[in-house]
């Protein structure tokens, strides 16, 4: 992905959170949902931009043992939703802000899991050095981004689930399995940017 594809991606995405337009996953019910964001960390890497994300330990109460952004429920301290995205990709990688340039948010996406969740995208500029939350991380990794951003990857898979058949995507990659909202966002994501004007 070249300079110009990453000025279009910055372009593509909205300019504030909480527009109309969210993303409700398959299975969504009528129940009340916890505000929750997440940081989206694209890594300016030489050999192309890659995708951080984590792998979730597998004693946590909500979606363990799952590949995820950095992120977490919006606590009342939290001034905004950024400071919330960056608040939990410090306490759980170790991502110091210093290195994160926010450069838009994609459509709030809201799980069947109970969160409504806002996504908040960054392009992060290395080096840096991460210290995972060995309670939360049980790994953090990266996927080039043209990877994700390749159709042919977004796999959907079906599952029956509360009563009803549920749709969701999947990016097998490397031993990990990105599915679910992360996978749902990454498609969010692609979508913004192929449906956005190039250069």
């Amino acid at each position: 992905m070249s300079a110009l594809d990453l000025a279009r991606l910055r372009a593509s995405l909205a300019q504030q959170p909480g527009l109309p337009g969210a993303v409700l996953e398959d299975g969504l019910g009528e129940e009340t949902l916890t505000p929750a964001a997440v940081l989206v960390p694209i890594v300016l890497r030489d050999a192309g931009p890659t995708l951080l994300l984590t792998q979730r330990t597998a004693h946590l109460r909500d979606h363990a043992g799952q590949v995820s952004f950095p992120g977490g429920r919006i606590e009342p301290e939290d001034p905004s939703i950024v400071h919330a995205a960056l608040r939990e990709a410090e306490e759980e990688v170790g991502l110091a802000p210093r290195h994160v340039e926010i450069v838009g948010y994609l459509p709030d996406y809201r799980t069947s899991t109970g969160f409504a969740v806002s996504p908040v995208v960054a392009f992060v500029t290395p080096p840096f050095s991460l210290r995972p939350d060995p309670f939360e991380v049980a790994e953090v990794f990266e996927v080039p981004l043209a990877f994700l951003f390749d159709p042919a990857n977004h796999r959907q898979h079906e599952i029956f689930w509360r009563g009803r058949q549920r749709r969701y995507y999947a990016m097998p990659y490397d031993g990990h399995f990105i599915w679910g909202a992360t996978a749902g966002m990454i498609v969010s994501l692609y979508r913004r940017f192929s449906e956005s004007p190039a250069s």
